[in-house]
């Protein structure tokens, strides 16, 4: 679900967009404007792909020299073509195919880290909207309270300490409601820019979160762009390496020249001659073989073979992790919900008819409302971590935005 009005105000136009969690992964991927930039790289790299795995330009020349007494006026034309006798030119083709798929991959993998942070946030908002609601019915049952206790303070049943110490609790609860709508203001100001919306705009998110459920450890994870980057890498980097074998032999250059002389052989005769003729020039590799650049490519190979497997491991490690996390809040909210907090509702609504009775004192009953509001700000607090430590998960994984099987054959290919 994703509503959009318009507001059209004299300076601007502004925007009241109201989103579900589930809004956010789209919205991020047409609206953010990092990823527009990021996309344009591609372009690049696409430009470079139809500069490459061409011949040199052919080389025009013309030489003239004047007559004299013991040589003809002469002029030459030529034209000289270079050519790779090895398979520089389909190597550096094929590179440049591999660096368009390794900058796809590298937007997609942004895609996936700027997804994850704006659901991060979402959450965390999400969350505080709970937690608001938490702290204003708490405000209501405690203003209720600091009502009854004034009624009785003023016929003299009870101390007004009582009715003073209600009243501080009830103006406690509505300040810390105040300072949860703060990170409310400072958590949408993160997240407008991730989602393409202007600061004057507003935000509202809407729904609730998902159910608690951990998902089972796969092998999607494999998927994922960054580590199909890493083994784009480790493709080109050996695509690398065989160009630089292949330029271990410089190209061959070929070429046609015609001349065209003129003598005065006599004041009165004028002999006219010319000739056409090929030439070929082949370097020898004799001192330069090109080792250097075959020594870097080949340890570059190599590092990209052990970053690749790095961070496999790093990814397993951050998916099981976030799983652990996800298992662990998910069984602090349930003992949380379903056997502590019932057990101090079922206490504090005692101590509050005790308290009507005459039979306990304030202290003691707002001592457990506070103890309740503990327990149930906790098991909101155990649903935000679930549902932050999933999305880790999920971004460990590559849920949202995997590596698109045509991207990455194609640029793994060799």
């Amino acid at each position: 679900m994703f509503r959009v009005l318009l507001f059209l105000s004299l300076p601007a136009l502004s925007i009241a967009a109201d989103f579900t969690l589930s809004d956010i992964i789209n919205r991020v991927r047409s609206h953010n404007p990092m990823l527009k930039a990021a996309r344009m790289a591609v372009e690049e790299a696409r430009g470079r792909q139809l500069g490459s795995g061409r011949l040199a330009n052919p080389e025009f020349g013309y030489g003239f020299q004047n007559q004299s007494n013991v040589s003809p006026q002469t002029g030459v034309f030529s034209i000289d073509q270079a050519f790779p006798i090895t398979r520089r030119l389909s190597l550096e083709k094929q590179l440049t195919s591999q660096l368009v798929g390794a900058a796809e991959l590298e937007v997609r993998d942004a895609e996936r880290r700027f997804i994850a942070e704006a659901q991060s946030l979402a959450v965390q908002l999400l969350s505080l909207t709970q937690q608001r609601a938490l702290r204003q019915q708490q405000t209501a049952l405690a203003s209720k309270l600091s009502e009854f206790v004034r009624g009785r303070a003023k016929v003299g049943e009870i101390s007004p300490l009582d009715a003073a110490q209600a009243q501080v609790d009830a103006q406690r609860l509505l300040l810390e409601t105040r300072k949860l709508e703060t990170s409310s203001v400072s958590l949408q100001g993160q997240l407008k820019p991730m989602l393409g919306l202007k600061p004057s705009d507003s935000l509202t998110l809407s729904g609730d979160l998902p159910s608690l459920t951990v998902p089972g450890m796969g092998a999607g994870w494999m998927r994922r762009a960054d580590y199909q980057l890493a083994q784009t890498k480790i493709a080109a980097a050996l695509t690398g390496k065989d160009l630089a074998k292949a330029r271990r032999m410089p190209d061959v250059t070929a070429g046609l020249f015609a001349s065209r002389e003129m003598q005065d052989v006599t004041p009165i005769h004028r002999e006219r001659t010319g000739f056409l003729g090929f030439r070929i020039s082949i370097p020898l590799p004799f001192w330069n073989r090109n080792q250097g650049e075959i020594a870097e490519k080949t340890a570059s190979a190599e590092r990209a073979r052990l970053e690749s497997e790095a961070l496999g491991n790093q990814i397993i490690s951050e998916a099981e992790t976030a799983r652990r996390e996800m298992q662990a809040n998910a069984d602090l909210a349930d003992e949380t919900r379903n056997k502590l907090l019932p057990l101090v509702i079922e206490q504090t609504d005692k101590l509050e008819k005790a308290y009507e009775g005459g039979q306990t004192d304030l202290l003691t009953v707002l001592r457990a409302r506070e103890q309740r509001l503990h327990l149930e700000a906790a098991a909101l607090d155990a649903v935000r971590d679930f549902h932050l430590a999933r999305i880790r998960y999920e971004a460990a994984t590559g849920k949202h935005a995997p590596a698109l099987p045509t991207t990455s054959a194609a640029a793994t290919k060799r």
